[in-house]
């Protein structure tokens, strides 16, 4: 057995600095024939290595997403 970490960081670099930005997407049928973005998400980025992860927006602090991001 693997002992856990305690360890907290980027999932690819363990570095401890991030970026919360949005970005938003538009669904299918007529939302993209009429380039309506319905769909909006949160992108916690690594300002090391520039990995990134989408998060579904739910409207709430991103400070979760964060916590959720670096373990």
């Amino acid at each position: 057995m693997v002992p856990e970490s305690d360890d907290r960081g980027c999932p690819k670099c363990d570095h401890t600095e991030t970026e919360v930005g949005t970005i938003s997407t538009t669904g299918g049928g007529l939302s993209k024939m009429f380039d309506i973005q319905t769909n909006s998400f949160k992108v916690v980025s690594c300002t090391n290595c520039g990995y990134s992860e989408l998060y579904r927006d739910t409207t709430s602090g991103s400070s979760d997403i964060v916590d959720v991001f670096l373990g």
